[in-house]
């Protein structure tokens, strides 16, 4: 299955959120390192600057699919085109509601606009993508209608865009199945994070049958977001089985890398990236941590960079415990581990602050002298 990560296009739209030069080319690199299949760079029709930035990403010859985002007109397509370009998505609304909006309901109208920008594409042998905006409130018969003209004149895939978030995994399934059984265009999936099922949603899509999938690194994008590029990536090698070989160095450094650039916090609970996730607090999740390193963990922190704790708080058990002083070279003696345990527990919950090695040293100490 194909990632086509779009965070230096879709992510940058987030709101707040805008990329320099340097940090677009440090970006799309990063993003073959970590395991991306194909980006898409930009929207050439923005202007000069954003067309000299694009240029930059190309010219690094990265061995992968280098795409743009267009509205399916000629003046964006040859926008496209001037830079070199060999892959476009080419967008047309499809629901009532934008068609009505953009083309004041005048359907012939649009379907104009992309045979002609679709004729050109073919002749200069582009690959050529078709974004449907907003296919989540659409008529599927349109998108069938759409489709069938893409396939009549040479395009390559359809995106599939859940523009506002709204759809349920069961909902995609349905709908993608029905797609892909028309044999017409390959799938491309491309959710928004709304209802926060943006990645369910792109999931459920490749499962369906579609064949590449929209991302964005932590999810970056418009209101709630994008699928995020890490999850998809740690969902299709652990939960599809994908041979992808991941370097969690490169994964590490994307992800701090775009957090930095967008000055978006990455929260400490977030999937796969959080800084908190291999954290271990309950007792009994500990206990079985130690006893065996996948108890509690679906894949290690190694895998995505990260490295694994046992904070010592308000649940922890006599087994935290143990762990930190067996650490610091004590054997402490059951009955001092209960002693310490509801003392812990009080200083924790009054100061709603973790205590740190040397607390817990001290701490220790004062029960065995007493």
């Amino acid at each position: 299955m194909i990632i086509n990560d779009t965070t230096l296009r879709d992510g940058e739209q987030a709101p707040f959120v805008a990329f320099n030069t340097e940090e677009k080319i440090a970006i799309a690199s990063a993003l073959y390192l970590a395991g991306a299949d194909e980006l898409e760079v930009g929207i050439p029709a923005m202007g000069g600057k954003e067309q000299a930035d694009i240029k930059e990403i190309l010219a690094l010859d990265l061995p992968l699919r280098i795409m743009s985002w267009n509205r399916a007109t000629m003046r964006d397509l040859e926008a496209s085109l001037a830079c070199g370009l060999k892959a476009v998505d080419l967008s047309i609304p499809v629901s009532d509601i934008l068609i009505d909006a953009k083309f004041k309901g005048d359907k012939n109208r649009l379907l104009r606009n992309l045979e002609e920008v679709l004729h050109v594409s073919a002749q200069e042998g582009i690959f050529a993508c078709i974004g449907g905006e907003d296919s989540s409130r659409a008529d599927l018969g349109f998108i069938k209608e759409v489709m069938a003209l893409g396939h009549s004149l040479g395009a390559h895939r359809f995106r599939y865009c859940d523009t506002v978030g709204i759809m349920r995994p069961h909902q995609i399934f349905e709908h993608i199945s029905y797609l892909t059984s028309l044999n017409l265009l390959d799938i491309e999936m491309h959710t928004h994070n709304d209802f926060g099922m943006a990645t369910a949603n792109a999931i459920s899509g490749l499962e369906a049958g579609a064949k590449s999938v929209n991302t964005t690194v932590i999810g970056l994008g418009e209101r709630a977001g994008n699928a995020s590029f890490e999850q998809v990536l740690m969902s299709l090698a652990h939960l599809f089985g994908e041979q992808r070989t991941i370097d969690s160095d490169a994964l590490r450094h994307l992800v701090l890398l775009v957090e930095k650039a967008s000055k978006q916090t990455i929260s400490s609970t977030m999937p796969i990236v959080g800084k908190n996730i291999f954290s271990h607090e309950s007792g009994i999740h500990v206990n079985g941590m130690i006893k065996h390193e996948k108890a509690y963990e679906a894949f290690s922190p190694q895998s995505v960079g990260m490295k694994r704790s046992y904070p010592i708080g308000k649940h922890s058990g006599s087994a935290t415990l143990l762990f930190h002083l067996r650490a610091m070279g004590y054997e402490p003696e059951n009955d001092i581990i209960h002693k310490m345990l509801p003392q812990v527990r009080q200083i924790v919950t009054e100061r709603k602050k973790v205590l740190n090695k040397k607390e817990l040293k001290a701490l220790f100490l004062a029960s065995k002298a007493c």
